[in-house]
C-alpha cells in the first residue's frame, strides 16, 4: 500500500535504478559522475510528470521542498540538457517495463489518437521554423471539433490499459494511414478502432499479411445491423481508451506543450508515457489501484 509521496518516490526510484543497472554497460558516461545521478534525475522527471509539474521551474521548485529525497538538484538548464540526452534511455525504461508487464500475452488491443498542439492556434502562423521542419501541420480533431497546429499521438493500448506502442504524426495525417504504420510491427492481434480506422480493404490486407483483425463499427449510412453483444464490447473497449486518454490529458498534461523544439517535445512525451507505464506497473506489483486512480488520477501528496 502506497499512501505517501515518499513511498511513491522510493518505488519509482528503485524500479528506475534497477533498470539503469541493466543498461549501464551500454550507456557509459564520459567525465566525472554528477552529484545527481541519472537514476535520480530520471526519477525526478517521472514523478514530476505524475504530479503535473510539467514546467521545469515548477518541477525544480517543488523538488526543492523535498530535498531530503534528492539533495543534489541540478540547475534548470542542466536538468533540461541531461533529460534531453537521456530521452532514449527513458523510452528504453518504458519498453523494459512493458515487457515485464507481459503484454505479449494479451491478444486484444485498442488503437486511437489524441491531439498534441505545439503552439496556440492563433500563433501558429508565426511558429518556429523547427516545428515546420519536423512536420507540424494544421489538422482537425473531429471529436473535439477544433483545429490544431502540431501533431497527433497515436496509441496502441491493451485492454488492461497498458500503452504498448505509439507514434507521433503530423496533425493532418489520417488516423487510418498512421494506424497501419503503427500496426505493421505486430501479428496475431485483434485491434479495436473507431470509425476513423474503418476500411474493408485495409482490414482484409492486415488479416491476410499479418493475421491481424482490425475491427470497427460500421457508419450509420452503411445500414448494417450490429448485434447488441458486439456493440457492448465496443462500448467497453472505448471506455478503456477514453480512460487512458483522460489520464494522459488530465494528469500528465500531454495536450499542453512547454517545449520550444521538436526534440524537447519528444523528450517530454517519452517521459510522460514512461511515467504512465510505471504507474500501471506499480499498481500491478502491489495488487492495488491507488498509485494512479482510474478516473480520480490522484497521486499521493
Amino acid at each position: 500500500m502506497i499512501d505517501n509521496f515518499e513511498d511513491c518516490c522510493l518505488y519509482m526510484y528503485v524500479i528506475v535504478d534497477d533498470i539503469m543497472q541493466q543498461l549501464a554497460p551500454r550507456s557509459k558516461r564520459r567525465g566525472p559522475r554528477p552529484a545527481c545521478s541519472d537514476s535520480e534525475l530520471i526519477t525526478m522527471a517521472l514523478v514530476g510528470e505524475c504530479r503535473g509539474w510539467d514546467l521545469e521551474t515548477d518541477l525544480l521548485s517543488s523538488w526543492g521542498e523535498h530535498q531530503g529525497l534528492f539533495p543534489h538538484l541540478p540547475s534548470q538548464s542542466r536538468f533540461n540538457r541531461r533529460r534531453r540526452n537521456l530521452m532514449g534511455v527513458i523510452n528504453r525504461i518504458r519498453q523494459i517495463v512493458v515487457q515485464q508487464l507481459e503484454v505479449s500475452q494479451e491478444k486484444h488491443c485498442v488503437i486511437d489518437s489524441l491531439p498534441v498542439p505545439v503552439v496556440p492556434f492563433h500563433l501558429a502562423r508565426n511558429a518556429s521554423r523547427d516545428w515546420h521542419v519536423h512536420g507540424a501541420t494544421f489538422g482537425k480533431v473531429v471529436s473535439k471539433q477544433l483545429t490544431i497546429f502540431g501533431y497527433k499521438l497515436h496509441l496502441l493500448v491493451t485492454l488492461s490499459g497498458v500503452i504498448v506502442d505509439f507514434e507521433l504524426a503530423p496533425a493532418n495525417e489520417r488516423d487510418l494511414v498512421v494506424g497501419v504504420e503503427l500496426l505493421e510491427r505486430y501479428t496475431h492481434l485483434t485491434v479495436y478502432g473507431d470509425k476513423a480506422y474503418l476500411s474493408a480493404p485495409v482490414a482484409a490486407e492486415l488479416r491476410r499479411t499479418q493475421q491481424l483483425r482490425l475491427l470497427t463499427l460500421p457508419r450509420s449510412n452503411q445500414h448494417i445491423d450490429v448485434p447488441v453483444p458486439v456493440r457492448k464490447t465496443f462500448n467497453a473497449v472505448r471506455q478503456i481508451i477514453e480512460t487512458v486518454n483522460s489520464q494522459l490529458a488530465e494528469q500528465f498534461h500531454i495536450e499542453r506543450n512547454h517545449a520550444h523544439t521538436f526534440w524537447g517535445l519528444c523528450t517530454r512525451l517519452y517521459t510522460k508515457l514512461t511515467a504512465h507505464t510505471l504507474c500501471v506497473f506499480i499498481n500491478r506489483l502491489l495488487g492495488t489501484a491507488n498509485f494512479l486512480h482510474i478516473k480520480g488520477l490522484a497521486f499521493p501528496a
